[in-house]
């Protein structure tokens, strides 16, 4: 029941409010830097709530992470080293999926010391601070296991947030 009120009622007045226009375009450009140092693809994937039915049907934030992997084609990267970063706003979860090129490489505690480092600053209401500090923690992992040197490095996938 706390998950359905939650899912109802909670998350999407926050969305704009905690990520407007000017906090995007910043993320965006954190992203597009960040790929300069390696060959991974970074999505980032804010969703306000999740529907009723999904709720009923058991899907919780995990899940519903591998779908938005799924969905914005973050396993399509040719090294097979995509991250996104997903946001669930009603239920408060951030959840990271890897693809298997770069979870091979990166220990499960890692992602999730990315996650902590993420929740501590939104849980002081410090939006813009916690999704810049998680972008670059990523970008760190991902130049550390697959750096750029001199390969070709082609943009692979859209860098700009997605509002789910």
């Amino acid at each position: 029941m706390q998950r359905m009120f939650a899912n109802l009622f909670g998350g999407w007045f926050q969305l704009r409010q905690r990520f407007p226009a000017m906090l995007l375009g910043e993320l965006a450009d954190a992203v597009t830097v960040g790929e300069r140092g390696h060959l991974g693809e970074v999505r980032f994937a804010v969703e306000s709530r999740l529907t009723v039915r999904a709720v009923l049907a058991g899907v919780d934030a995990r899940s519903r992470a591998r779908d938005v992997f799924a969905q914005l084609r973050v396993w399509d990267t040719e090294d097979n080293c995509g991250v996104l970063v997903y946001l669930l706003l009603s239920e408060q979860r951030i959840e990271i999926v890897a693809d298997r090129g770069i979870a091979r490489r990166v220990a499960q505690a890692q992602w999730d010391g990315v996650c902590s480092l993420m929740r501590d600053h939104f849980a002081a209401a410090r939006w813009r601070e916690g999704s810049l500090a998680g972008l670059g923690a990523i970008n760190a992992l991902l130049s550390e296991h697959f750096p750029a040197g001199d390969r070709d490095n082609p943009d692979e996938l859209p860098d700009r947030p997605v509002l789910l």
